[in-house]
């Protein structure tokens, strides 16, 4: 049953390939996989598979990549994608010695991936539970784990018809999950061979916050006639619905100033900005130091520094809580600044710890936005407390990728 769904799912992704891009990619890609694989994989060599579904699940395993990397260059790494939004980001990552999608895990393709690959240990982060190719490793004596696992009671494994699926979990060596929650669920299906190490996200944005660097163009359009830099808000991947709250606020406190880092940087969503601001502003692609000065809003239209832009701002606003979800609030905290956010944000533990320890505030509303707001601005001591508690939850949740590394057998 299962491997007739994974059938009927390709099935579909190539009737709507014609017509949709990421369907396009995916299949193409995949048809590609099997041509890299003969080509680049060295036969003397001994390959550690790492699978991430997109590119947030790529940074969460990236620090184990290149901890691994570094210290075991025996090894060489295979990593795969199974979204085009990692792949076609990452395809060239310097980290990994082969760069490719995952074949839809139908059996035949399975057979023929891990022929072809001949991994010596798989690794799969977060989300990533493919039947058949769990199967198959087990059956091949390959070890495999999950790293940053996390698991809630409405998920498929634990519904009453959720045997087959729970099964799939019983083939990974060991589970490295998130929380004691998520432990104490698996423990009560008989799954014990779990430890909990916490998130690897948070090793990797301590990783990119040391490596931020300074952007001349940002910093000139800080700059303040009077030396004093304003109070300035970093809106990071940004939607349509985020952009309609923040940005009338920004209109009435003539004191901030406002970058905006979209998600989406097509020019359809870049003039939908522009047409909703009443205050001047620059596209960063536009700016030089001589145009940048006087405005008072700056769009961030390329992709590669939201990352290094959030150690400028006072407050940072995190996008897509208003959709499907928020992105990602570690970011934007491990600067020690205040993160808000829409109120689609449940299902991300790292959002709803923010808030527990006063680092994080969700906003349901543009009323709700303005108060809290109104109070970062106005109360110098509620924001350094809000900040230092944004930062300090970051700092104390660092090492989930050392505590994996000494627990898994290279």
């Amino acid at each position: 049953m299962y491997s007739l769904a994974i059938h009927l799912y390709a099935f579909v992704v190539a009737l709507i390939s014609p017509f949709y891009r990421k369907a396009r990619l995916m299949r193409l890609g995949q048809r590609q996989t099997n041509a890299i694989l003969r080509e680049k994989v060295d036969r003397d060599s001994k390959y550690i598979w790492f699978h991430a579904s997109s590119l947030g699940e790529f940074e969460q395993g990236r620090p184990m990549i290149e901890k691994i990397k570094s210290r075991y260059p025996a090894y060489k790494i295979l990593l795969t994608f199974f979204s085009p939004s990692g792949y076609e980001v990452r395809k060239n990552y310097k980290g990994a010695d082969i760069v490719c999608y995952l074949p839809f895990d139908t059996p035949a393709r399975v057979n023929d991936f891990l022929d072809l690959a001949r991994p010596s240990v798989a690794i799969f982060i977060k989300y990533e539970f493919w039947g058949n190719y769990l199967r198959e490793l087990d059956r091949r004596g390959i070890p495999v784990y999950i790293i940053s696992a996390i698991f809630r009671p409405e998920q498929l494994f634990f519904q009453w018809f959720g045997k087959p699926y729970r099964n799939m979990l019983r083939h990974f060596d060991h589970l490295f999950v998130q929380d004691e929650r998520s432990k104490r669920l698996l423990g009560e299906y008989g799954i014990t061979n779990v430890t909990v190490t916490g998130d690897t996200r948070f090793d990797r944005v301590w990783d990119v916050c040391g490596q931020a660097r300074e952007i001349p163009l940002v910093e000139r359009f800080l700059a303040g006639a009077d030396g004093k830099r304003p109070f300035v808000m970093v809106a990071g991947s940004s939607w349509p619905p985020d952009e309609a709250i923040f940005i009338p606020y920004f209109h009435e406190h003539p004191e901030m100033k406002l970058i905006i880092a979209p998600h989406e940087i097509h020019a359809e969503h870049l003039r939908s900005i522009e047409a909703l601001l009443k205050r001047p502003s620059i596209r960063l692609s536009e700016a030089n130091e001589t145009n940048i000065a006087d405005k008072d809003c700056l769009i961030i239209d390329s992709f590669g520094l939201l990352s290094s832009i959030y150690r400028y701002g006072q407050v940072a606003y995190i996008g897509g809580g208003f959709g499907v979800g928020i992105h990602n609030t570690l970011e934007a905290a491990v600067y020690g600044i205040p993160v808000l956010f829409g109120p689609n944000y449940r299902k991300f533990k790292e959002a709803k710890d923010l808030i527990e320890v006063g680092g994080g505030f969700p906003v349901a509303d543009a009323n709700a936005f303005g108060r809290k707001m109104d109070e970062l601005l106005t109360d110098p001591k509620a924001l350094e407390a809000a900040g230092n508690a944004a930062g300090a939850f970051v700092r104390d949740n660092v090492g989930a990728t050392e505590q994996i590394l000494r627990q898994i057998k290279l």
